[in-house]
């Protein structure tokens, strides 16, 4: 005999969720439910709210890596509920990040011995590892004045305008003073030359970008250490640097092996670097590398013992997640120096097939640099009728994210737009955004100028008194508050 069962109306398992009420229900947003709902219906309303997010892969603003091998994607499923901090509970993922650290350093020319243990950390990214390379320097700075018995309240650093704005959470949260070098139109980088002007009897290091956000290029660290070397004897200060390597330094070592920038220079006492972006893994990982043991000062190392064992520690965080460390172990031993090449080669060439696209058009002028990080940053020739916030708003119709940005003081009248090419953007896709860009242009062309008024409004004022920069950066801010409006804020 058959038995069978007549499910209840509250059994709701046996439904599809989009039968069921929970798809009529809205979700909480300020507070927690009152009851539960079925995983099915939970993972189904969330994914399908995920939707509306943009595709990371066509997310041309990042640097962070959006695609990874199955193989990797497995390794870090599977260790997701390590926590990293155990180190005892979990040797041999603290025996991965150790060798990690000693295979960047050495990828970064450290002063080592064949066996010899580099001093390092994975962080959750570079902003953390800044943080932590920043209290080196300000402590020993400070220790150093403290044994001269001189002031040690208004430490300072000296950065180009161009910094990633980590740079300014550090002199923010542990109250550094940052001195900034300016940048000017056609020169967006640190000029070491005004750098090293700028540095005094206070500076506890210069911070010098190996791959500007802005626009990829490489700031000249050897003639900012050879400069710097020449003020110290004059001085008989101590100046050192620090590389900021957040983007450029999993490229310069494949790409340009000979240019150096990294430990090699003498005054160079830490470097940092984002395995999350041309180190290939997804994000949450960075690294800081010192340069020998007297760099990292030991009164900022805490060791613990509550977890098993006795464990130095020199983090912001503590939990985090093991999974992103050992993603950076795999994609070291599996690519090695010859794979991260062939990836980095790869990146660089499809950088120039969007770059001659672009030139082709006669539209653009190219902003980023030959040499540097495999981006391409570009403005238009002609912005007058339509500017580059417009390219980017629509060229999102296309599926494509690519941010338009003013550059910092003193160049905020310049507006660019920004591809980053990474590991999983093809050629395809690089002729393809090109046809995209093409078609946009076309658009914009057959519609009225949208910034016509208020630009003749600016022009008027003061009875023409104004500059043509002037009246440049007055529509540029105007156009900047127009987008920031009409985006939608984030609950």
């Amino acid at each position: 005999m058959v038995l069978s069962k007549t499910s209840s109306e509250s059994d709701v398992s046996v439904h599809s969720t989009f039968a069921s009420r929970y798809v009529r229900t809205s979700l909480p947003r300020f507070e927690m439910a009152e009851n539960s709902i079925p995983k099915e219906a939970a993972f189904q309303i969330i994914n399908d709210e995920l939707m509306l997010d943009g595709n990371p892969r066509l997310n041309l603003a990042s640097f962070v890596t959006t695609w990874m091998e199955p193989e990797c994607d497995k390794l870090m499923m599977d260790s997701i509920n390590k926590n990293y901090v155990d180190m005892d509970e979990y040797p041999v993922t603290t025996e991965l990040q150790n060798r990690c650290v000693n295979m960047i350093a050495r990828l970064f020319n450290a002063p080592l011995e064949e066996e010899e243990t580099a001093i390092g950390v994975g962080t959750v990214g570079s902003s953390e590892a800044i943080m932590l390379a920043g209290l080196a320097f300000k402590r020993n700075w400070q220790n150093k004045r403290k044994a001269e018995g001189k002031p040690y309240d208004k430490p300072n650093i000296v950065t180009g305008a161009n910094v990633q704005v980590c740079w300014e959470k550090f002199a923010n949260y542990f109250e550094v003073e940052l001195k900034e070098v300016k940048l000017r139109e056609g020169y967006y980088v640190m000029d070491p030359v005004q750098a090293v002007e700028m540095v005094d009897e206070n500076t506890i290091c210069v911070a010098a970008i190996l791959g500007s956000t802005l626009n990829g290029e490489f700031e000249d660290v050897k003639l900012l250490n050879d400069l710097l070397i020449e003020k110290n004897k004059q001085t008989g200060w101590n100046t050192p640097i620090h590389v900021d390597a957040a983007s450029g330094g999993f490229i310069a070592p494949f790409l340009y092996p000979e240019l150096e920038w990294d430990f090699r220079l003498p005054l160079v006492k830490s470097i940092n670097v984002s395995g999350h972006k041309y180190g290939l893994v997804y994000a949450g990982i960075g690294w800081v590398i010192w340069r020998t043991k007297q760099d990292l000062p030991e009164e900022l190392i805490f060791h613990i013992n509550y977890l098993g064992a006795d464990q130095p520690t020199f983090t912001l965080n503590f939990s985090k997640g093991s999974s992103q460390v050992i993603a950076q172990y795999y994609e070291l031993i599996r690519l090695g120096y010859e794979g991260y090449r062939n990836v980095m080669e790869n990146c660089r060439e499809n950088a120039i097939v969007l770059r001659e696209g672009l030139e082709k058009t006669g539209r653009f002028n190219i902003v980023s640099k030959d040499e540097g990080v495999p981006l391409v940053a570009f403005s238009l020739k002609d912005n007058s009728r339509h500017n580059e916030f417009e390219v980017s708003e629509t060229l999102r119709r296309f599926g494509w994210i690519v941010p338009a940005y003013t550059m910092p003081a003193d160049a905020q009248h310049v507006t660019v737009l920004r591809v980053v090419i990474r590991e999983d953007f093809s050629r395809t896709l690089a002729e393809r955004l090109v046809l995209d860009i093409v078609k946009v242009l076309h658009e914009l062309d057959t519609l009225p100028a949208r910034l016509s008024a208020k630009l003749e409004e600016v022009k008027l004022v003061k009875n023409g008194k104004k500059s043509e920069l002037e009246v440049q950066r007055e529509v540029t801010n105007y156009w900047k508050k127009f987008v920031l409006a009409r985006k939608a804020p984030v609950c």
